[in-house]
Order: structure tokens, then C-alpha cells, then sequence
């Protein structure tokens, strides 16, 4: 498949469907949730589809949004394609935002249809939609609420399913697919708008990569990682044009269980998972002694050896045999046996992390990207991995660095635009190129390299973009607090320096944090403080003339107290 000649999303899915179509029952989703029922194949999907958009056309409009609610299952891929296949606009929203986002959101993108998944989803927006809006549910809920599979029942009682399968071919490479919303420095939620055209970029982009790793084997994918972010969103239109078989995790809790049922061949994961599997690793090696303990250090430091592509003397290759046959090979089995590489993505890997998973045979693939890029803009390759980099770009796209080190990226998967932000879009689009934020530069083999952050935006270890400012402003509404500073970049969750006039003011913050905690999504949420009495000011070199927080200084001083509060 040509992906650089297809259309759309929809056109994507249809193309691939009809390479297998003479293996109708081909397998394609998933949900490893206790009791659910086995494969949807091919040819199923593409039939649900085809009647969902049916019904969908005689409700929406070109380009009218649709807001999709649920947790990661094989409806959430059926309703984003067949609200595209009608002319409509998904619009992804996370099952842990915060009620002001839920109202936010609805209220800016005016949505002519919510597609929830049950009644838990549904009791988190009803309160903001308006009487003009449609529900649509997977599960069922009630008799006011029209349930999905009722659409897909009374179709086949009228046995109205078109045997040949026809989809919407007016749309073009350069319409509205999406809109998801990022965290905003001003506090309010931004509307990334991505393109066919730009999604499609993406997957072109990966699929040079990921290709290598499918040859001669049944792409697998399981996916965890919710598919209202953007680096999942993507992920589900690469594993279509691969043509890939895709489980759905229970929960992160059940993921390596889950592992060992899909047995996944690629799979894809934001910084905190990885984290975690360092994590149980290192506890399970740290227990071993004598012989076994020996041989999983030599593990480590021939693995990355080999990583940085240094030679091993004969001796060093011997041992390495054994490493292979008794280490690495177990550990790849206790992940299904058939796994060629992680992906990384949503924020940054450490480093060590990185090393120590491709030593224990673990191949981690760590890529670079933003969601108004589509949101991948490069990714390291097979065989040339350099863990202290992100790799090379993608062909699909420019990088350049600017005078002042930021990393600028031109290309088609460069959004649209911030939905009704035409001024936040004219700051971060400039000549067609789209300032990142990020400071990085091109090393000798063409590898883009991440060095600082130039926007304040945390990244938590979870992928997600959090403003601090935004609850900086939030905690100082509180008379007895003078100054905060957020802190939790590649964390799996936020602290905070709090400035007061005394000590003794502890219990009546933690009170007023314990109630402002539940306005705030969960990634926002503030778990642990330090309370200091020393205020950020111009003199002494905290606070910027425009009295604006300086970040990196007060980390100077600070940052050993906030690493205590992990």
C-alpha cells in the first residue's frame, strides 16, 4: 500500500480491508476484558462501519464535531472511522478530565453528537449537553439513550448491509479528521485540529520503520495507552495500514499479564511504563546471587556495549552467547516470545532506562513528537538505535533549528491550527513551520537530539501535557499562599513548593489543596508540598521583570527538596 497516494483515514482503512478481503475472517480487534467476546475480524469491522456511518450521515453534516468518550475497545475504532466516513469531526476526550474541561471542551467545539461508552461516561458530560446534541451509547443505558448495537441489529433484521463495501471518497488529504485538546498555558484546554493528510504523513513516516520489524511474521500490537491521546490516536491508523492483529489491554495494572496472551510483536508506550518495567526488572535481578547474579551483569554491560555498536573481544562474544540463550531469551519470553521492539513516545525516556531495556534484549525504539505534529516527528530505527537521541525524521517532514536552538518542524502533519485560536496559532506557526517548544540539535549522523524545554509545559511520565501556571494561579487564589511552584516533569505525578508567611499555615493549605484537587483532572492533581518561607523575588534571581517565575533558577535551589517528595 501507497500510503502517500491515499485520500483519508477512511480510505486507509477501506484500501487495506480490500488487500485481505479474500481472508474475510482475517482477525483484526480484540478487548482482553474478562468475558468479551473473541476477535472482530476484518470483515466484521468493516461492516459495522458501513452501517454506523449510514446512520450518521442522516444526523451530521461535513465537518460537524463528535465527541468519543470511552475506554480503549474495538468500538472506539469503529465510531472514529465511521464519524469520519459521514463527514464528521472525532473529537477525543480523556476518561480523567476534570468537569471544567468536560464543560470547557463541549462548550468550545459544540458538538452534534457524544458517543459514550457506558453510563459511568456518560454521568461525567450529561450535565453539559445541551437538548440539540445526540447521544450514542456502545453499552446500553436506558431507553432515552440509543444504544449502537441496536443500530447494528435493526440493520441486519432489514437486511439493508451493502455487500459492497462503499465509503466517503469526497474527503481530502487537507480536511478536518480530529480534534484533540492539549493542555493550554492560559488554562483552558487547546484544540489541536490534525488532518487526514496530516495522520497520514505519520504513518508513512512509521511505516519505513516498523516495516523492518514485520517482515516474515503477523504484525501484533496491544494497546494500553488511551486512544483519546495523540500518539495512541496515530498508532491505530499505522497498525491499519500494516494490517496488524490489535488486542486492547485490560488496565496498565493487567498489562503484563496481557502481554503474555497477545503476544505482541510491536508495541507502543509512553516513558512511565518503561519506568515501571525498569522498575520490576531491577528488583527481580537485585534478588538473584552467585553465578545468576554475575550473568545478568554481563548482560547489562555487554548489551550496551553492543548497543553503542562497540566490538567484543572473542571472549566477551562467548559469554554473550550464553547471555543470549540464558537471560535475554527468558525475558523476551515472559513477554510473549514474539516481540521485536517497544516504541517510546508522549515525553522523554531516560536514558539508563533506555540502555538497560535494549541490553536485556528489550529493543526500546524512543521517538520524538508533539500533538500539533501529528503527532510524531521523528524516531530512532531498528539496528541504528542511539538511546541518547530520538533518531532521525521522519522523511515526511523538516526539522530545523532555529538561532535561539528551538525545533522547528515543517511538513503536512503540521496541524491546522488551535480550533477558534487564531492568535495562539499565528505564535507557534510561522511560515508554515511549527516552533515545538522543545530545544534540540542534529548531531553528525543525523539523529535530532532533545536538550531543554523552551515552553513551560510539564510532560509527565504518563505523556501527558500539564500547564504549571495554571495551577501556580489556582493554589495563590488561597489567601495564605504567597508564591507556588509545580514541579513533576517525567513524574508520575505533581508537587509543589508553596510560599507562606508561616509554617503553621500547613493544615489550612492541605485542606484548600485537598478541595482544589477535585476540580482538577487527574494528571493535574498536586499530591505533595513543601512549605518555605522565602518569597521568589527580582533580587534574588527567581523572578523575571516582568515577575514571571524562573523556572531553571528555582530548580537551582530547590530541586533536592522536590525529589524528596518522591
Amino acid at each position: 500500500m501507497q500510503v502517500s497516494k491515499i485520500n483519508s483515514l477512511v480510505e486507509l482503512f477501506f484500501t487495506k480491508y480490500e488487500e485481505i478481503n479474500s481472508i474475510a475472517d482475517k482477525p483484526f480487534l480484540k478487548w482482553l476484558k474478562e468475558n468479551e467476546k473473541d476477535f472482530l475480524t476484518w470483515q466484521q469491522v468493516a461492516s459495522k462501519i458501513q452501517i454506523l456511518s449510514e446512520y450518521l450521515k442522516t444526523k451530521l453534516n461535513k465537518g460537524d464535531r463528535c465527541i468519543l468518550l470511552s475506554e480503549n475497545r474495538p468500538e472506539w475504532l469503529i465510531s472514529d472511522i465511521s464519524i469520519m466516513n459521514a463527514g464528521g469531526v472525532t473529537v477525543p476526550l480523556f476518561t480523567t478530565y476534570s468537569d471544567k474541561d468536560y464543560e470547557y471542551i463541549i462548550n468550545d467545539c459544540k458538538p452534534k453528537i457524544c458517543v459514550v461508552s457506558n453510563e459511568i461516561q456518560l454521568k461525567k458530560i450529561e450535565k453539559f449537553i445541551s437538548d440539540g446534541i445526540k447521544v450514542l451509547s456502545i453499552e446500553n443505558i436506558n431507553e432515552k439513550v440509543e444504544n449502537i448495537e441496536n443500530i447494528f441489529d435493526e440493520n441486519s433484521k432489514k437486511n439493508k448491509s451493502n455487500p459492497y463495501i462503499i465509503f466517503n471518497q469526497s474527503l481530502e488529504r487537507k480536511d478536518l479528521a480530529c480534534i484533540i485538546y492539549t493542555s493550554g498555558t492560559t488554562g483552558n484546554p487547546k484544540g489541536v485540529m490534525l488532518s487526514h493528510g496530516g495522520i497520514l504523513s505519520n504513518c508513512e513516516g512509521a511505516q519505513e520503520i516498523l516495516n523492518q520489524l514485520v517482515q516474515n511474521s503477523e504484525p501484533t500490537f496491544l494497546t494500553w495507552l488511551p486512544l483519546s491521546h495523540s500518539y495512541e490516536h496515530a498508532v491505530q491508523f499505522v497498525q491499519i495500514s500494516l494490517g496488524a492483529k490489535i488486542y486492547y489491554a485490560e488496565s496498565l495494572e493487567k498489562l503484563l499479564s496481557n502481554m503474555s496472551i497477545a503476544k505482541p510483536t510491536i508495541m507502543t508506550a509512553v516513558p512511565r511504563f518503561y519506568q515501571n518495567l525498569y522498575s520490576k526488572i531491577s528488583i527481580n535481578f537485585s534478588k538473584q546471587k552467585g553465578f545468576k547474579k554475575k550473568l545478568i551483569s554481563s548482560t547489562i554491560s555487554l548489551g550496551i556495549k553492543k548497543l553503542n555498536n562497540e566490538n567484543l573481544t572473542f571472549r566477551e562474544k562467548f559469554i554473550d552467547f550464553f547471555c543470549e540463550k540464558l537471560v535475554r531469551k527468558k525475558i523476551k519470553n515472559q513477554f510473549g516470545g514474539k516481540l521485536k521492539a517497544f516504541v517510546s513516545g508522549g515525553g522523554a525516556l531516560d536514558q539508563k532506562i533506555g540502555e538497560f531495556l535494549n541490553a536485556i534484549g528489550l529493543p526500546t525504539l524512543q521517538g520524538y513528537g508533539l500533538t500539533e505534529a501529528s503527532p510524531v516527528v521523528s524516531c530512532n530505527i531498528p539496528g541504528k538505535i542511539r538511546i541518547d537521541t530520538v533518531g532521525p525524521p521522519f522523511k515526511t517532514n523538516q526539522v530545523n533549528i532555529a538561532e535561539d536552538g528551538e525545533i522547528l518542524v515543517k511538513g503536512e502533519n503540521v496541524m491546522l491550527g488551535y480550533w477558534n485560536m487564531k492568535k495562539e496559532t499565528s505564535d507557534v506557526i510561522t511560515n508554515g513551520w511549527l516552533h515545538t517548544g522543545d530545544i534540540g540539535e542534529i548531531t553528525g549522523d543525523g539523529n535530532l537530539k532533545i536538550t531543554d524545554r523552551k515552553k513551560e509545559i510539564i510532560v509527565s511520565l504518563g505523556g501527558d501535557n500539564i500547564s504549571p501556571s495554571k495551577i501556580e494561579n489556582l493554589l495563590c487564589l488561597n489567601e495564605k499562599i504567597k508564591q507556588s511552584f509545580v514541579y513533576g516533569d517525567k513524574k508520575t505525578y505533581l508537587v509543589a513548593l508553596i510560599v507562606t508567611e508561616s509554617t503553621e499555615n500547613r493544615k489550612e493549605i492541605e485542606i484548600f489543596l485537598e478541595n482544589l484537587n477535585k476540580t482538577l483532572s487527574l494528571v493535574e492533581k498536586v499530591k505533595k508540598f513543601k512549605l518555605i518561607e522565602e518569597e521568589f523575588t527580582i533580587d534574588n534571581g527567581m523572578l523575571t521583570p516582568t515577575l514571571k517565575l524562573k523556572r531553571k533558577k528555582i530548580l537551582d535551589k530547590y530541586k533536592d527538596d522536590l525529589e524528596k517528595l518522591y
